[in-house]
């Protein structure tokens, strides 16, 4: 069986980018050749296998040739004859076009390792066009090597952007988009992820709700970056600064969605904005199927993180009421990131990006306090129902006052 690494594990080891996963491309073979020699299919598509010891896919070589829309409008011919070079002209970058044999012998049919040496996004062929999901890859691409310099080629961001105008991204399926979402947020710079929709024009096809913000103004006294899309991916930034949880930066980028409905005539000032962007984000995460703890985190952060914004000026029944809305009494570590989020918001403006936030402190000390309330007494008096529930919540209010007092 001749056989060779390809992609991103060859990509990443030019790079000296940790390996997570290794992928085969085998020539010379058949499907039932590779399972009389104990390889387990797995492929739905296309033939893959699984080696029966280290559990690395391997794909015998193949090409493609589009015959419908979207991404799974192809048809797979794979065969003993195919070769190397064929199987790799079917990829959708040059750096992902490598393949290293047993003897470690670098095969680059297609400059794979100058554009790695550049840093350059560069498309094989016209083939790139016909499947859409290769516009939200370099995306994702883009959030986890941008940091290195990478940059979109200018002929494969106008073949992307002649995608998006022919209407090849209408075809790509929610769960998809979320995929490729969900990784991009767990990267260095998942700005670029949007960044780079934006520029090919793709952002308002896929993430319309974003980018209705952008344009958008905002009081320059607090946001003295204006835009509220600019805003939003300096969250976005921030919070990745801050946490390499994805919940927390999907909730960072997602607050503002209201202000991308503020009427007109009251820009730039956005009233009512938190409440505004719950049907906004509600259909996104319907849209694209989010998860729910992504959705329930977004929304807690999205109605409360001018409240918390305020923390210091908030009475003690407000903040004892945001606290119980939020589940803070019974678990902090979701409160801990709902403050991250809402850390990231201060943040994500421009100068104000190394600004302390004491509100974090004081939101946690409030909430240990209220959740440390002695409610035995309360037991012992015979409440019931929404008598026990009003009780513990005065008992709170004043804990959480005291302490307030105790510290200011």
């Amino acid at each position: 069986m001749k056989t060779f690494l390809v992609g991103g594990a060859v990509r990443d080891e030019l790079l000296n980018f940790p390996v997570s996963e290794r992928d085969w491309v085998v020539l010379g073979e058949t499907p039932q050749s590779m399972l009389e020699m104990g390889f387990m299919a797995v492929g739905k598509d296309f033939p893959v296998f699984l080696h029966p010891v280290t559990r690395d896919e391997y794909a015998l070589a193949r090409t493609e040739r589009k015959i419908g829309p979207g991404y799974k409008g192809f048809c797979i011919h794979a065969d003993p004859e195919v070769s190397l070079e064929e199987d790799l002209m079917r990829r959708d970058l040059t750096i992902n076009a490598i393949a290293k044999s047993d003897t470690d012998e670098i095969i680059d049919p297609f400059g794979g390792r100058q554009d790695i040496e550049r840093r350059i996004f560069r498309h094989i062929s016209p083939a790139f066009c016909e499947d859409p999901v290769r516009i939200l890859r370099i995306a994702r691409f883009a959030a986890r090597y941008g940091h290195l310099g990478f940059k979109i080629a200018d002929e494969t961001l106008h073949l992307m952007q002649t995608m998006v105008k022919n209407g090849e991204v209408d075809h790509l399926v929610p769960d998809r988009v979320w995929a490729e979402l969900y990784k991009a947020l767990c990267e260095k710079t998942p700005t670029l992820f949007f960044e780079v929709l934006k520029d090919c024009h793709a952002l308002p096809i896929l993430f319309p709700e974003l980018n209705a913000l952008f344009g958008v103004p905002q009081p320059e006294h607090y946001h003295p970056e204006i835009d509220t899309g600019i805003h939003s991916l300096m969250c976005l930034e921030q919070a990745a600064r801050l946490t390499s949880k994805p919940e927390v930066r999907f909730a960072a980028l997602m607050h503002d969605l209201g202000k991308g409905i503020t009427p007109k005539d009251k820009l730039p000032h956005h009233h009512g904005h938190e409440n505004s962007g719950l049907p906004l984000l509600e259909n996104l995460c319907s849209r694209l199927r989010v998860p729910n703890p992504f959705k329930h985190l977004a929304k807690h952060v999205m109605q409360y993180h001018t409240h918390c914004h305020r923390a210091f000026e908030l009475r003690p029944s407000t903040l004892t009421d945001m606290l119980h809305k939020l589940g803070a009494f019974k678990n902090p570590a979701g409160l801990t990131d709902f403050l991250l989020a809402c850390e990231a918001d201060a943040k994500g403006r421009t100068g104000l990006e190394n600004r302390p936030y004491p509100q974090s402190a004081h939101v946690m000390m409030a909430a240990k306090v209220g959740a440390a309330v002695d409610i035995s007494a309360l037991l012992a008096e015979g409440l019931q129902g929404t008598q026990i529930g009003d009780a513990i919540r005065q008992l709170r209010i004043k804990a959480i006052s005291d302490a307030c007092k105790r510290t200011s």
